[in-house]
C-alpha cells in the first residue's frame, strides 16, 4: 500500500506538487496522468525517497518513509524516467550487481537473474554492454533492475517509453500478471496504456489532483459517453428533427465522410431512440455505433480547466 498525505514540493517559488493526497492499495494498478510539468515524476521521486518533500507524509506498506527509509526502499521497485544505468557494464553484470545491492542471497542470485532475464526477454542482449543497446532494450534493463528483488510496490515512470508495439504489449501483460500481488503506480502519457493495465487513474495538473476514478468512470465524463455515430445520406431536415429530440444535446455533421455524431443529453443512453428513428425514416446506414467515451477529451478538459482557472485568478 502507498499512502501520500498533503504532499507538497517547492523549488524556491515554484510549486511542483501542491498538497497531494491519495492511497493506492495492494492489487491495484494506478495510472498517473498529466501534461508535461504536471508533477508526476516529482511525486514518484518523493514516493521512492529520491526527493525530499517540502511537507507532507508518505507511508509504504504501513511504514513511514522518513522514519524507516531503508526498510521502505527494500519494498520498492523503481523504474525512473530515462532508466539510468552503468553504460560500460554488460547486461548480465549489471543485473547481478543490482541483485547483490538488493541483498539477494549469493546462492540465489544466479537463479533470480536467469528468471528476470527470461521474464523481461533480455537473453538476446545478455552479454552486451548497456551503452550498445537500443532505447527499448535499455528500458527493459531498467525494468529488470526494478523487479529483481520481487518488491511489494512498483513505481514505474513511463515503463513502455521507447518500446515497439510488441514490446509494449509484453510489458503491459507483465504488469497485469503482477498486479494482484503488488501495489503498482504507472506514470504515462499514453492513454491506451491506462485502458490496457490500469484499474484506476489520477489526472494531475500543476501539481494538484483534478480527477481520480476508474478509466471507465472517467470516460463517463466525456461528451462522447453514449454518443451515437452513424454514416448515411440524410436530409438536413431530418438532422434537425434528431437535434430537437429531448434526449439529444447536439448533432455534429461531417460532410466529407457523411458521418453524423449525436450527443446525448446528460450522457443518457440514446442508441435505441436513434436506431428507431433511422429505421422509421428508412435511412440506409453504412455504420452505426455507440461510444463509451473518450479519455483524451476528458484529459484535455480537466487539465485545460486548471490552466483557465489559474489565468482567471492571476
Amino acid at each position: 500500500m502507498i499512502e501520500c498525505k498533503n504532499l507538497t514540493k517547492r523549488f524556491n517559488q515554484f510549486v511542483a506538487v501542491d498538497d497531494l493526497s491519495f492511497v493506492a492499495n495492494k492489487g491495484q494498478v494506478l495510472g498517473f496522468l498529466g501534461p508535461n510539468g504536471a508533477g508526476k515524476s516529482t511525486t514518484m521521486k518523493m514516493i521512492t525517497g529520491f526527493l525530499q518533500p517540502t511537507s507532507g507524509n508518505i507511508k509504504i506498506c504501513g511504514l513511514d518513509l522518513f522514519e524507516n527509509p531503508l526498510q521502505v526502499k527494500n519494498k520498492i521497485g523503481y523504474l525512473p524516467e530515462g532508466a539510468p544505468s552503468y553504460d560500460e557494464m554488460r547486461v548480465c553484470d549489471f543485473i547481478q550487481f543490482i541483485a547483490r545491492m538488493r541483498g539477494i542471497e549469493k546462492k540465489l542470485i544466479t537463479s533470480k537473474v536467469d528468471e528476470i532475464i527470461d521474464r523481461i526477454n533480455l537473453s538476446k542482449v545478455y552479454y552486451q554492454r548497456i551503452e550498445t543497446l537500443s532505447k527499448g532494450f535499455k528500458r527493459r534493463v531498467g525494468l529488470a533492475q526494478a523487479l529483481i528483488h520481487d518488491p511489494e510496490v512498483l513505481v514505474l515512470d513511463e515503463p513502455t517509453d521507447g518500446l515497439d508495439p510488441n514490446q509494449k504489449h509484453d510489458v503491459r501483460q507483465l504488469i497485469t500478471s503482477m498486479a494482484k500481488d503488488k501495489t503498482i503506480i504507472i506514470s504515462t502519457h499514453i492513454l491506451e496504456e491506462v485502458h490496457a493495465v490500469c484499474d484506476r487513474a489520477i489526472i494531475i495538473a500543476d501539481g494538484r489532483i483534478m480527477a481520480d476514478n476508474s478509466p471507465s468512470e472517467l470516460e463517463n465524463m466525456s461528451k462522447y459517453h453514449n454518443a451515437v455515430t452513424f454514416e448515411a445520406d440524410i436530409e438536413f431536415s431530418l438532422l434537425d428533427e434528431i437535434k430537437s429530440m429531448s434526449c439529444v444535446r447536439d448533432v455534429e455533421y461531417h460532410a466529407k465522410r457523411k458521418k453524423i455524431t449525436v450527443y446525448p443529453a446528460q450522457s443518457i443512453y440514446i442508441f435505441d431512440e436513434i436506431s428507431d428513428f433511422l429505421k422509421a425514416h428508412k435511412i440506409h446506414v453504412t455504420r452505426l455505433s455507440m461510444e463509451a467515451g473518450r479519455l483524451d477529451e476528458v484529459f484535455r478538459n480537466v487539465t485545460l480547466e486548471k490552466n483557465t482557472s489559474h489565468q482567471e485568478v492571476a
